[in-house]
């Protein structure tokens, strides 16, 4: 294997691990998924994932299948591993961004509002 491949991999998995981390209750599902015998069912499964994710316009179905699916269509597909876990990796840094800014601004809202002075 080539060590790029290698790091690349490593560096998917451990978008999963912060998946995990983050949501616990699909630490086992994932964990389960990613073992190397499993290919013959992750494929489809990721399939499934990807058609729901364009399907989320209908009720059960939402678009946080999509990402999750290509996630693990890339632990198959080299080709596209590296865009995979870079996109996830930005997706999740521009996501706490946007809460850290969002939790601040309404920490700050309140308190103006507060001191009783009007424009």
């Amino acid at each position: 294997m080539r060590r790029g491949v290698k790091k690349e991999t490593r560096r998917l998995h451990r978008q999963f691990e912060a998946l995990a981390r983050a949501m616990p209750v699909t630490r086992p599902v994932t964990e389960r998924l990613l073992r190397d015998g499993m290919r013959i069912v992750r494929l489809p499964f990721a399939f499934v994932l990807i058609v729901g994710g364009c399907l989320s316009f209908l009720p059960v179905l939402g678009i946080w299948m999509l990402p999750l699916g290509v996630m693990l269509l890339a632990v198959d597909v080299p080709l596209i591993r590296p865009t995979v876990s870079a996109n996830f990796i930005r997706g999740r840094r521009r996501l706490s961004v946007f809460w850290r800014e969002r939790i601040r601004r309404r920490r700050r809202i309140p308190a103006d509002e507060s001191s009783g002075e009007r424009p």
